[in-house]
């Protein structure tokens, strides 16, 4: 069974928006596509640059260092040059809180 803990609130992660956070030794980011909130691995397969400095557009995160794009949903890579997915963590949210389970 996953252990879920909190990260952060629905009020300090706005539509369209992502942060990093540090969760059971893992860097790991959060973004908020209308709504929905994703947890990924905080970095990009292809050069190891951090996630949450991306553009998010809906499902799709394009990495800022070379245009990399995972869909954050399943981690599954989009576009070049990344060749790897990132890892997908499972989310949910209690009342305000987002919740994050990292094993």
């Amino acid at each position: 069974m996953a252990d879920f803990q909190k990260v952060t609130t629905t009020e300090d992660l706005p539509p369209g928006k992502m942060k990093e956070f540090t969760l059971g030794g893992k860097k790991i980011t959060v973004a908020n596509t209308d709504g929905e909130y994703f947890a990924f691995q905080a970095e990009c397969t292809h050069e190891h640059c951090a996630l949450a400095g991306g553009f998010l557009d809906g499902y799709t995160l394009t990495c800022y260092c070379h245009g990399a794009q995972f869909d954050v949903s399943t981690g599954g890579v989009l576009a070049p040059p990344a060749t790897s997915p990132i890892t997908v963590y499972k989310t949910k949210v209690d009342g305000e809180n987002i919740l994050v389970a990292v094993d």
